[in-house]
């Protein structure tokens, strides 16, 4: 599947035409909701008794999204302010995405913006929207092999790659979006790191569709590429930047994962923090195609839960 602006997500074709105007307008289904649902009840349907689990209590959602983070080998360091700067970001677009749901952004979070943060970087429940939103700038900004030389300019090359949900549908920027696609020195990568970064993000799907990382064609893909860019540039292994994908990937599609380690629990009995990363964000587990399998098992074996709220669709 190639993901248009606001394609909706369970569509499993793999490609289809770009047409901008009409996806574009599509993409406003797309509202994120980083609300979880906090109440716990159960109900039957079809004789089977599905539980809406209580986060607070949720060992499982412990398991995928901890309660005290995750943490990385890298810092935000003066990108904030270098997206302000050069326009990727206008700032009170972005703030107000925040103020629309009636919330406000935390001073912590508004910092990270405006300012130099030379602080480890640890997404939590409460930023992991910000983040997908912060990393969907960098990742669209930055100078890449993957985004100049690899899947996005396969589908008609520059005049439409535009088209895609992480390109047309970025609406925070001051202008065009196109105008910032991989213009900006970012973050500096030597030949290896980025080669090193190409090799992974081939291997890490998300359960939105079929494409792999290094095709970052949604706001997701584009986030995961910047998270390892900065990683890669920290001198980060691959296995420290697979693990930390599978955290992102988890708290960015909590309903997904949810899914996915009830899955490994019951059918190999093996917790979640225990599954090698690079397996579970392999196309067998973390594509749309792999994950509706998983969710089949589980569906057979009348294991069906009401996971955590999903993270949001491929839109601000």
């Amino acid at each position: 599947m190639k993901h248009q602006v606001g394609s909706f997500q369970k569509l499993l074709e793999k490609y289809a035409v770009p047409l901008l105007g009409i996806s574009i307008a599509l993409n406003i289904l797309f509202l994120f909701s980083g609300v979880i649902k906090r109440n716990s009840v159960s109900q039957t349907t079809a004789n089977k008794t599905v539980v809406k689990a209580d986060p607070a209590k949720n060992n499982l959602f412990n398991e995928i999204n901890p309660e005290k983070g995750y943490e990385i080998s890298a810092q935000f360091g003066d990108l904030g302010p270098k997206m302000l700067s050069m326009g990727v970001i206008d700032y009170d677009k972005f703030k107000s995405t925040y103020e629309k749901s009636g919330q406000k952004l935390p001073a912590e979070l508004d910092d990270i913006l405006k300012n130099t943060v030379n602080k480890k970087i640890k997404i939590t429940r409460d930023n992991s929207y910000f983040l997908l939103n912060f990393f969907w700038a960098v990742g669209l900004a930055n100078k890449s092999k993957i985004l100049n030389e690899g899947e996005m300019m396969k589908y008609g090359g520059l005049k439409e790659v535009g088209n895609f949900a992480s390109t047309g549908g970025w609406s925070l920027a001051k202008s065009n979006p196109m105008d910032y696609y991989s213009k900006a020195n970012l973050i500096s990568l030597t030949q290896e790191q980025e080669d090193l970064v190409i090799k992974v993000s081939s291997n890490v799907y998300r359960p939105c569709c079929n494409n792999s990382t290094a095709f970052p064609d949604c706001n997701h893909g584009m986030a995961l590429l910047a998270v390892f860019q900065l990683m890669a540039a920290n001198g980060a292994t691959e296995n420290q930047m697979y693990e930390a994908g599978k955290y992102f990937n988890a708290f960015w599609f909590p309903g997904n994962y949810y899914d996915l380690a009830l899955y490994f629990k019951n059918k190999e009995g093996k917790s979640f923090k225990n599954i090698p990363a690079k397996v579970v964000l392999g196309k067998e587990y973390s594509s749309a195609s792999g994950y509706q399998a998983t969710k089949q098992w589980l569906a057979g074996k009348g294991l069906i839960q009401q996971p955590p709220k999903q993270g949001g669709g491929c839109g601000v």
